[in-house]
């Protein structure tokens, strides 16, 4: 069975930095282009980075590009979300999620896995 378990999530004040993790299990990692989503109260989930399984190519949405990077891990089947410069529009549930083809989209219907979220809140 293929799952996703996220990590790193938390409370953390204006201009700081988090980094969120996400372990996959149950499906061949290394083939799957790998994103992360977000959602936040009353709006719907974007997606807000993507790391395709071919060559690691990198995609931003424009509100987060310059502040965070997404990176992999194959032999640990895990994706990384490295967050500065945090802001409270950034908080929200941040969601990992797998798509098997590419490329790199962030039509949430493109993906077939996802994880159950983790909480991003950017206050003082």
């Amino acid at each position: 069975e293929a799952q996703l378990v996220e990590s790193g999530g938390d409370l953390v004040q204006p201009g700081g930095s988090l980094r969120l993790s996400c372990t996959a299990s149950g499906f061949t990692f290394g083939n799957w282009d790998m994103s992360w989503f977000r959602q936040a109260p009353g709006k719907e989930r974007e997606g807000v980075s993507c790391i395709s399984s071919s060559d690691d190519n990198t995609f931003y949405a424009d509100s987060v590009n310059g502040r965070f990077t997404i990176s992999r891990d194959n032999a640990k089947k895990t994706v990384y979300l490295q967050m500065n410069s945090l802001r409270p529009e950034d908080t929200a549930v941040y969601y990992c999620a797998a798509e098997a083809l590419g490329p790199c989209s962030f039509d949430a219907d493109e993906y077939d896995y996802w994880g159950q979220g983790t909480q991003v809140t950017v206050s003082s």
